[in-house]
Order: structure tokens, then C-alpha cells, then sequence
């Protein structure tokens, strides 16, 4: 029996991510997620005054500083009972929504089908397409999906002043109304995006790809015109399924949302009541059932974690991010281990898609299950969904040009107390949680998507949900295990927002 121990640094994702493999027969037995970035935003945080988290928390990321900022401003709306208009909402969703699509698109297309040009793959019979469509900086459907997605954030910068790094969400709204010259900007902006989008990513108009109800139907329009095939959701799920992907990339059956998007008809209740235009929820797989959401269900372990050791694992209100490296321990990463109910959970479009009951991805799943494949479609068919929901809201905003934007909270400072951030960002569940004490910030803590989709075992040895995806995958060539790329980048992972070696075996990179 061959038994070999191999060390990977993973390039095309956001951040510094390692893995390190023992492979039995080139098949994987034991997986170490290694976050190697130490962030430490929330000691930055402890100590200032609560609305500076506004300010600080967008640059936890370069590419979802939207989302942390909705997250952070959300946590104080919390503490201080701070209402906020339908307007106002609806200019955060429409930004957030932005935010998303971008990150989406290049995710897919600039990180995620470029391994589709692998020399590995050159006797395949779509590797010219591939090449043609995917080749980094050559290909169409890259060089379109880099143009396209630099243009959609230009949104942000209309209602925000800028982006990335915005701080345009204040307790109580934003910071700036929905002027007709922004709403019609907006919507040039989105009609460009959109044509592209139906003539190159799905080949068809949006309307008739949200059409799209189940497996059976999807697998017919695929073959109904070559401009489905051709197109570049249809390449790539051609070539996703030539190369078997559709059978690899499981990881742990339990999944999590915290919902996306305030519903501004519902404005007048405050979070976490307040509905969301996408469910929030739990996909328990040991039933298949989806439970109703509760944030005190989370806890973070920190046994395998560089991190100030406490048993067991702890609420966010509760948690401390104190470093503690030990390299020549059996720590391993800089990265906490969340969990739900005490589960090992992964986060994402697919869990969001599947608990908000999105019917085609609902029927995909049930056929194969969540598949490195399914995975990354979910995330291009959000791209469809949110281009038509940002549509819906530009007209809303244009049908009431007077709606207040601000409902200006009491000047005084938000009180002492504890809130509570939840928020969909691209690549899955965020959350923020604060504590102020006599007018500063006494505790802060941060859970990423990463965190939850990335996280090292916890106390009581349960492998994170990388890990356990990558655990009994059999990979061609263990000195370039092009197969560990496809299926972590399904995830789209970000260990820029993550906070968180062995001297044996072999370091590589992976192509490219």
C-alpha cells in the first residue's frame, strides 16, 4: 500500500488556504483545512465607538464589503431599536445584489472554469471549447464576465460614493436617496449586464431560464439548441459532468441560511423577525426536513484552532480571539470550526437556493445530491434570480421617488447592549455580533461563510466540511490533484475574510 502526505497552497481563491492531504493509494484518508491568514478584526474593533464598526468592517473584505457593512449596521440597529424605511432597504438589497452578482460572475468564470483549459484534459473532446470560452484572459467568456462584472458595482458607487469599502449604511437607513439619475443609471448599467448575461453565460432570455422547473426540464432545453449547449452555463455543465463532478464534492449533508435579503414590506419589524426575500432555515440532513433558523443554536469550537483554548464551543456573545499559535501542535489553522445544533453545516448559494425551495436547484439536488457541480450552478442561476430581482426594485424605487431614506435615530449614542448581524453574502452565511459596554465596543465576533464551509475539526473531532468533501477522493496524479481545485472552488472560498506546517511530505501548487 502506497501512503504518502502531500501539502497544497491552492491559488484562484481569495485569500492564503493550504491543504495538507495523506493519500492512501492516491486516495484521500485524512484532510487538514489550513487557513494560514490571521485577520483580527475583532481586536481591532474592542475598544472604539460602536459606529466605527461602519467604517472598520468593510475592509474586512475587498470583494463583500457590502455585506460585512449590512451585517455590521444591522447589529446596531439591533441594539439601539432603530427602524429603518422600505426605501432604504431596498437601496441596501440593491446594492448587496450587485455586490453578489459581480463576485459571482468572476468567481465562475475567472477562478472556477479556467481549470477546464488543464493540460490534464487537452484528449477531452471539449477542450477547445473550453479554451476558447473559459482560457484565462483569451477566452470570450472570461474577458466578458471581467468587463461586465466591473461595471455592475458602479451601482454601489451611485447610491454608496464608492466601492469597494463603502460606509453609505447608517443606523436608521442610508445615506443618500433613490434620485431618478440614479434609479435610470442603474438600470443602464443592469440592461447591459443582462444582455450579455442571456447571450453568452445562458444562452437564452432570462425570463425563459427562470422558466426552467426541474431536472428533467433543464436536461431538455439543454439539448433542444445548440445555443444552449454553446452557451456558457451549458459548457460548463458539459464538461462539469464529462469529467464527473456530479459525483464528487458531497462533504456534510446539513445546510445553512440565514435568509437573504429584508423583505421591505416588511419593514415595521425588526430583525431577526423581519422576512427576507429568500428563506432563512436549516436542511437538516439526517431528516431532509428544513427547520425555522435560530441564531442561539451557533456555536464556534477552537480544539484545532491557533487560537486561546475553552471547551467545548461557545455562543458568538460568549467567544474570545485571543491567538495562540502553536505550530508544532495538532492546531492547525487559523480558522474557528462553527457549528449548528452542534452539526458540521456548509453555507452557499446551493444551501440557500435548496432552503429557500428554488425549484430547479430543489430538483437537481434530489436527483445527484449537492455536487461540487450542483454547487457552482447554483451559483450562476443565483446570478439569474438576483439580475431579475435588481430589475423589480430599480422599478420600485422609480414608482415612489419620495420615500424617505433616513429615519434619523436619536442623536444620542447607541446604547449599551448586545446585536446581532445576519446577512446572505456571495459566497453564503455572515454574521455579526457586538457587545457594547459604557459606550465602546466590549466584544466583537465575525463568522464568515468560510469559516462555516472551511473550519478545522472541532472538540469532538468532527472534520470540517472541506474536509469531509475531499476525505475518499481518488485523485489521477497526487503531484497535480487537479480534482481538490474543482471542488473547493465550487465553494467559492474566502479566507481574506476568515480569520482564522507540517515539515513531512511534499509542497505543490496547483495549476495553474
Amino acid at each position: 500500500m502506497s501512503r504518502r502526505i502531500i501539502q497544497i497552497d491552492l491559488n484562484r481563491v481569495e485569500g492564503d488556504l493550504d491543504f495538507q492531504l495523506e493519500l492512501e493509494d492516491n486516495k484521500v484518508v485524512d484532510a487538514r483545512c489550513i487557513g494560514s491568514l490571521y485577520r483580527g478584526f475583532e481586536q481591532i474593533l474592542v475598544g472604539r465607538t460602536p459606529k466605527d464598526s461602519l467604517v472598520i468592517t468593510p475592509r474586512i473584505c475587498g470583494i463583500c464589503g457590502t455585506a460585512q457593512l449590512n451585517a455590521a449596521v444591522l447589529a446596531l440597529e439591533q441594539v439601539g431599536g432603530i427602524p429603518v424605511p422600505p426605501a432604504a432597504i431596498r437601496i441596501r438589497n440593491l446594492c448587496l445584489m450587485a455586490e453578489t452578482v459581480q463576485s459571482d460572475l468572476r468567481q465562475s468564470f475567472m477562478f472556477f472554469t479556467a481549470d477546464f483549459c488543464h493540460p490534464k484534459y487537452a484528449e477531452r473532446s471539449f477542450y477547445q471549447k473550453a479554451r476558447t470560452a473559459f482560457l484565462p484572459f483569451k477566452g470570450s467568456v472570461h474577458r466578458g464576465a471581467l468587463e461586465h462584472s466591473r461595471h455592475i458595482v458602479e451601482i454601489i458607487a451611485l447610491f454608496g460614493g464608492q466601492w469597494p469599502h463603502s460606509s453609505y449604511m447608517l443606523p436608521g437607513g442610508v445615506t443618500s436617496p433613490a434620485s431618478s439619475r440614479h434609479v435610470i443609471d442603474s438600470l443602464s448599467i443592469l440592461n447591459k449586464l443582462t444582455r450579455w448575461f442571456e447571450q453568452s453565460v445562458i444562452g437564452t432570455d432570462l425570463d425563459s431560464w427562470l422558466a426552467l422547473q426541474s431536472a428533467d426540464e433543464f436536461f431538455t432545453w439543454l439539448g433542444a439548441k445548440d445555443a444552449h449547449a454553446d452557451s456558457a452555463i451549458g459548457l460548463f455543465t458539459l464538461m462539469s459532468r464529462d469529467i464527473g463532478l456530479h459525483r464528487l464534492g458531497f462533504g456534510t449533508p446539513h445546510m445553512l441560511s440565514y435568509g437573504a435579503y429584508d423583505d421591505p414590506e416588511d419593514a415595521g419589524t425588526f430583525p431577526p423577525l423581519r422576512k427576507h426575500l429568500f428563506k432563512a432555515g436549516f436542511l437538516n440532513g439526517d431528516t431532509g426536513n428544513i427547520e425555522p433558523f435560530e441564531q442561539a443554536e451557533i456555536t464556534e469550537h477552537v480544539r484545532y484552532s491557533w487560537f486561546q483554548p475553552y471547551s467545548g464551543g461557545r455562543h458568538p456573545f460568549q467567544g474570545l480571539t485571543i491567538p495562540d499559535y502553536q505550530p508544532h501542535s495538532d492546531r492547525y489553522t487559523w480558522c474557528k470550526a462553527p457549528r449548528y445544533q452542534n452539526k458540521v453545516v456548509q453555507t452557499g448559494p446551493l444551501a440557500d437556493a435548496l432552503i429557500d425551495g428554488e425549484p430547479l436547484i430543489r430538483s437537481l439536488y434530489q436527483a445527484e445530491g449537492g455536487n461540487a457541480w450542483l454547487r457552482q450552478f447554483a451559483r450562476l442561476h443565483r446570478t439569474a434570480r438576483l439580475l431579475h430581482k435588481m430589475r423589480e426594485i430599480l422599478h420600485e424605487l422609480a414608482a415612489q421617488p419620495n420615500d424617505p431614506h433616513m429615519i434619523s435615530p436619536d442623536e444620542k449614542e447607541i446604547p449599551d447592549g448586545e446585536g446581532f448581524g445576519l446577512v446572505t453574502a456571495a459566497r453564503g452565511s455572515l454574521g455579526h455580533w457586538l457587545q457594547i459596554t459604557d459606550g465602546v465596543i466590549s466584544r466583537y465576533q465575525v463568522i464568515t461563510p468560510t469559516a462555516w464551509n472551511a473550519s478545522p475539526k472541532d472538540s469532538e473531532g468532527r472534520y470540517g466540511h472541506w474536509e469531509s468533501s475531499l476525505i475518499g477522493l481518488t485523485v489521477d496524479d497526487p503531484d497535480d490533484p487537479v480534482e481538490i481545485g474543482h471542488i473547493i472552488r465550487s465553494h467559492d472560498p474566502c479566507l481574506v475574510c476568515t480569520v482564522h506546517l507540517l515539515d513531512t511530505g511534499k509542497r505543490i501548487t496547483v495549476w495553474p
